[in-house]
């Protein structure tokens, strides 16, 4: 194998490390709000400053439009915007809180990620935080007369303090009409999709060179295991260190958990072998060894999208699952639900076929890989959903014919042995559901089109 994909594995690691960053800052709701107040105080320490320079050289024109009350108003007005923005902020709060727990009740609690990172969301409260700070910081620089100095009322400052607070009164009306459209379900399973193909798409971008497949027999009888240092679910693997570490100390390493697949503490997380079959390391060597591939593993509490594909189809069935509870009893959307999966499950299906494994310099298979699997991630899209809807025609309706979607777009032997398996399933779900012979006679005409679309006679 060239240098080059050695070094396309270590840009790609890289990649992805910076992808996972910029997903654990997204999703949290306080550095941009935290930008605007650090911003706002400086804001409201240097224009004050400048005021008391400019201010009287000011034109006639422009001076026209400044605030011109004195110190008391000016303290009245500053006092009165920074009481009324933390009114404001704790009722965003308030609204988002209930948000997510509409769409933790109704949705999922997975899709709860989506409303954190939302940037109205940020963009909203860092307005009215930094109003607030601004206005907190310029109401210091309001001074009255002495005997030695002329009262001093910042005008640019308190009159940017009042146009900001319009700009706050107009983000809340708009906050308001984003949040409702935010709630509603449709909008949730369009978002999901979204994020999903932008992970389908940095997978596709990232995807790393190297062996297609793995020789039989490069497993030998016994290996070594590399423990997992803490339980969650694995983030990212930074697989350029793995192959770092395979050539350094001569391994074969092989991924045991792939992305988004969780691992409980002191649990395999990995496993690799000498490949010399004659060495035998010690058993500081293998503790060690354990110690260094274990830490190529990220972990977190919860899934994330950067990496995880799988993690936007669980999402979306958990929406349908949910919808087809008895408490919501809404299977309308589990088969909206099923329509986004069936999309998503289209794009995995034209993915380009994956490495298998990692090769050094001298094409050496080094490590071993663990990539997402088509027939898991079908499995997970259609086992719940056809245990829980199936006795309702429209959602089994709905399913037959997301296999016979995603087999227009299957081109690999296996992806059509999973589609054909799922459909078996469904084909026996059916019989043993309760179905008037009209309704049987409509699934068969289905099952018959959907098994066509598989063996490429359209239908």
């Amino acid at each position: 194998m060239p240098t080059r994909t050695v070094d396309g594995v270590r840009r790609s690691s890289l990649r992805r490390t910076i992808a996972a960053l910029q997903e654990s800052i997204a999703t949290e709701l306080w550095p941009l709000p935290a930008f605007s107040v650090i911003a706002a105080v400086a804001l409201g320490i240097a224009l004050p400053a400048l005021d008391r320079v400019i201010d009287h050289t000011l034109p006639g024109t422009f001076a026209a439009f400044l605030f011109a009350g004195g110190v008391d108003s000016a303290r009245a007005v500053l006092s009165a915007i920074s009481g009324s923005l933390i009114t404001a902020t704790s009722l965003t709060f308030s609204l988002t809180v209930v948000a997510l727990q509409l769409a933790s009740s109704q949705a999922s609690p997975r899709v709860l990620r989506t409303f954190a990172k939302d940037r109205a969301v940020q963009g909203t409260l860092a307005i009215f935080v930094g109003t607030f700070a601004y206005a907190i910081t310029v109401l210091r620089s309001v001074q009255d007369a002495t005997v030695s100095t002329d009262p001093l009322v910042p005008r640019i400052a308190v009159t940017l303090a009042s146009l900001l607070t319009l700009a706050s009164v107009l983000a809340l009306t708009l906050f308001l009409g984003h949040l409702a459209r935010q709630l509603r379900v449709e909008t949730v399973m369009q978002q999901v999709h979204r994020e999903t193909d932008r992970t389908i798409e940095f997978v596709r971008s990232t995807s790393t060179e190297g062996a297609m497949s793995v020789p039989e027999g490069i497993r030998p009888a016994s290996v070594h295991f590399a423990l997992a240092r803490g339980s969650g679910f694995v983030r990212g693997v930074d697989r350029a260190r793995l192959l770092e570490l395979a050539v350094r100390h001569d391994l074969v390493i092989e991924e045991e958990s792939p992305a988004g697949h969780h691992v409980v503490e002191a649990t395999p997380i990995a496993r690799w072998w000498p490949r010399d079959v004659l060495s035998h390391p010690t058993d500081e060597d293998i503790h060690a060894r354990g110690r260094e591939v274990a830490a190529s593993f990220s972990l977190a509490y919860e899934r994330t999208a950067s990496q995880d594909i799988g993690f936007g189809i669980r999402q979306l069935t958990d929406i349908a699952v949910r919808a087809l509870s008895p408490g919501v009893n809404d299977p309308t959307t589990a088969v909206h639900a099923l329509g986004h999966v069936s999309a998503v499950l289209g794009d995995l299906a034209e993915l380009p076929p994956q490495a298998a494994a990692l090769e050094d310099d001298d094409g050496i298979i080094r490590v071993l890989l663990r990539t997402h699997n088509f027939g898991d991630l079908l499995r997970t899209a259609l086992e719940q959903p056809r245990r829980y809807g199936i006795s309702d025609p429209d959602v089994a309706e709905r399913m037959l014919q997301l296999i016979r979607e995603v087999a227009f777009r299957a081109r690999r032997a296996d992806d059509r042995a999973a589609l054909r398996s799922e459909l078996a399933l469904l084909e026996d779900s059916v019989a043993s559901a309760d179905y008037c012979p009209a309704e049987r006679q409509l699934f068969r005409a289905l099952t018959e089109r959907s098994r066509a679309a598989l063996d490429g006679t359209w239908q």
